[in-house]
């Protein structure tokens, strides 16, 4: 990794990584007297850029060194593609042999930026302490990342977001046409390669969907911002007809996920300000409004949900201190976890499972399990582990079946 110092708060990485098949950017805000308080530490913010951008746009063009000039906040914004070409749709693509090389992005973001910036940065790294924004491509990219991932992250934002790729019908018609038009035409690869094709791998644009996955969104604090794409105030005399165009599209998308999250009682802060189009002008005016509410989240974060449940489409995953693994019969199918506790659970999957669950109980601890799944049912004794853990083998059912769990003391 390269180090550079730009000025007395910004700082240009370099990054090498072989989840990704070529060096990409970050740029790193940091609190203005950094330096001078050694023993603080500070959230972050993961903020996110659109298709075709880079690391830099938010510094050079969307004022976000101002923004939060003031503000005891580290910002981070890292490239979501190549040398500014389309961009990656901040997931690991269904196509791994590209022309392009890896492009495994969200391992990249999550897997291995945040854990780097929390060892070396002074961090709070703690979900209370960390938040996700974009804009765009990236505002689709910050609720993907906050709903398949939502142990990590407090607050999630999109500016002008596609946060709706897969569960509208009729904007998900719109979504696959700007996917794979950026695939093809700005990354030059096949329009498939990133989520794979919509007829044949419906179930990894779903798994990837934050309208699809928004109720694993709940108990975080969401904000939406968008317009209609007519012009408004911040346009220049001749506004760019394709930044009306997109802007249209991506209010469609905003639109049904505020539906989604509506339906589900899930609380958001919606602002559509109807004129306005897809331009720098208002995702910088968007940011200035966010980042009062977010400072304030990041003072009374939410508590985390008292029971969790987490649906997904990976075949391994672990979230709240929960870990599931799945041997099943498609590469990828739905499974869901559903009010977990120290008590009990219910998972709906296909295949076999082995479930973990966190760190709830006096290592050696004996407890009682009782298994239902349709009408069979069984009892089985057994202690936590050291750590303090129960792990629960599930054996295969047929088709995709809910398996019903409780924990008791003897």
């Amino acid at each position: 990794m390269n180090v550079r110092r730009i000025d007395d708060r910004q700082y240009a990485l370099r990054v090498s990584t072989a989840a990704l098949g070529r060096a990409v950017d970050v740029r790193v805000l940091l609190p203005t007297g950094y330096d001078r308080r050694p023993g603080s530490r500070f959230p972050v913010l993961y903020l996110f850029h659109g298709t075709s951008g880079r690391a830099s746009d938010w510094v050079d063009r969307g004022d976000a060194e101002r923004t939060t000039a003031g503000r005891p906040l580290i910002t981070v914004m890292p490239d979501g593609g190549f040398d500014g070409n389309g961009g990656g749709w901040y997931t690991d693509w269904a196509d791994p042999r590209t022309e392009l090389g890896p492009s495994r992005w969200e391992t990249f973001h999550v897997a291995q930026l945040i854990p780097w910036i929390d060892r070396n940065l002074r961090t709070v790294p703690r979900r209370e302490g960390r938040a996700v924004t974009g804009l765009s491509q990236g505002g689709f990219g910050a609720m993907s990342y906050a709903a398949r991932h939502p142990e990590l992250f407090v607050s999630a934002a999109a500016f002008s977001g596609a946060p709706d790729i897969a569960y509208d019908p009729v904007v998900s018609v719109g979504a696959t046409g700007v996917v794979s038009y950026v695939a093809a035409f700005d990354d030059g690869v096949s329009p498939d390669a990133v989520f794979g094709s919509r007829l044949t791998n419906a179930t990894n644009w779903r798994g990837h969907d934050p309208a699809t996955l928004a109720p694993n969104l709940r108990g975080m604090r969401l904000a939406l911002y968008t317009a209609t794409g007519i012009p408004g105030p911040l346009d220049p005399p001749v506004p760019d007809p394709a930044a009306i165009g997109i802007e249209a599209l991506t209010h469609a998308s905003t639109a049904s996920f505020h539906r989604r999250l509506d339906a589900l009682e899930i609380p958001s802060h919606y602002d559509d300000y109807v004129l306005g189009t897809h331009t720098f002008p208002y995702w910088a005016r968007d940011l200035r409004r966010h980042i009062g509410p977010l400072m304030r989240t990041f003072a009374a974060p939410p508590h985390p949900p008292a029971k969790i449940s987490y649906r997904s489409v990976d075949p391994a995953w672990t979230q709240w201190g929960w870990t599931v693994s799945l041997k099943r019969p498609k590469a990828q199918q739905f499974s869901a976890l559903t009010d977990a506790s120290a008590t009990g659970f219910a998972l709906r999957a296909a295949g076999a499972a082995t479930v973990t669950t966190p760190a709830s109980y006096r290592p050696g601890a004996r407890v009682v399990i009782s298994v239902t799944r349709g009408r069979t049912h069984k009892v089985i004794r057994t202690a936590a582990g050291p750590s303090g853990r129960l792990t629960l083998t599930l054996p295969p059912a047929r088709g995709t079946a809910t398996t019903l769990v409780g924990i008791r003391r003897p």
